[in-house]
């Protein structure tokens, strides 16, 4: 009986440190760039403290998302190897604390940018947290193998939120920037799942490679891959962007496209971190390509 009772005596002993990984800093850093391109992008100005107050509600508001996503996949992430020393499972923190913490920021974020500056973007940050925790978190991660794909949503709004927040609007180009990151997101996810799909095996989470098998899931990793190849052209096709950011997007999609075919061509799994990694950068240079490219266009 002392054993099932001993998680209520636990005494939490949480640092700095230990609520700050409750933020996902490595996400929240994706996310905050990406909301950075879309805001420099935008046509127009904006106050640089307003600016500023945008960009710090949209990174607020993503570690808020990834805050309560921990708070409620405590659970599975203690049988995963990927997730088992992050705070919570550990019983470092205390997970009331970490909901109240996560509840706070969430609001926090999106009353500043309504705020400092207008409803739209911080209704497009409200509804990118409450679909990241509601939509994707508590239905579809444990539900559907459409997860990633449906879920993708969350982390592709950033760049309309930067965007809204400097015109007030969400046209068509700060779309485009929401369905390359869309695209993105399976390839990359996927490309971690493939590594890891024991992990999600074990947690009970149907993930692609353990619904329908490593080798759909390479399949559609190809598919995805293409896809977003040729919607990362469309900015220098729309004018957008010039056909110096089109060069490189067909070089970068080239490359990602090449080390998704790997994926698909070799049996080890050691070529999905590779595709994992390279994504990441993919997705980096692409959108600082392009906010440059869209700058010196407006000297």
């Amino acid at each position: 009986m002392a054993g099932i009772n001993a998680p209520l005596d636990r005494s939490y002993d949480a640092d700095v440190r230990d609520y700050l990984d409750l933020l996902k800093p490595r996400v929240m850093s994706l996310v905050v760039f990406t909301g950075l391109c879309g805001l420099v992008m935008a046509p127009g100005t904006l106050h640089p403290v307003l600016a500023f107050s945008a960009i710090l509600s949209i990174a607020v508001g993503a570690g808020a998302a990834g805050c309560l996503n921990m708070w409620w996949d405590r659970d599975i992430d203690a049988m995963m190897v990927r997730t088992q020393k992050r705070p919570l499972p550990q019983g470092r923190i205390d997970p009331d604390s970490a909901l109240a913490f996560g509840v706070i920021l969430g609001l926090g974020s999106v009353i500043t940018m309504a705020v400092a500056i207008h409803w739209l973007a911080a209704t497009l940050l409200a509804v990118t947290i409450l679909f990241y925790m509601l939509i994707y978190t508590m239905w579809l991660k444990r539900w559907t193998p459409h997860n990633i794909v449906i879920g993708g949503a969350a982390g592709a709004l950033p760049p309309v939120i930067g965007w809204s927040a400097v015109t007030g609007t969400a046209p068509l180009e700060s779309w485009i920037l929401f369905g390359i990151i869309f695209l993105w997101t399976p390839p990359h996810f996927w490309a971690l799942s493939l590594y890891r799909h024991e992990d999600y095996a074990r947690a009970n989470i149907p993930m692609l490679p353990v619904t329908a098998g490593i080798e759909a899931t390479k399949r559609q990793i190809v598919v995805y891959t293409v896809l977003l190849a040729v919607l990362s052209l469309v900015p220098s096709i729309i004018g957008m962007a010039t056909w110096f950011y089109g060069g490189l997007a067909s070089a970068l999609g080239a490359g990602f496209f090449l080390l998704a075919w790997r994926v698909k061509r070799t049996d080890g799994l050691k070529p999905a971190m590779q595709l994992f990694a390279y994504s990441i950068i993919y997705l980096f240079v692409l959108f600082l390509a392009m906010t440059l490219d869209r700058v010196f266009l407006a000297l």
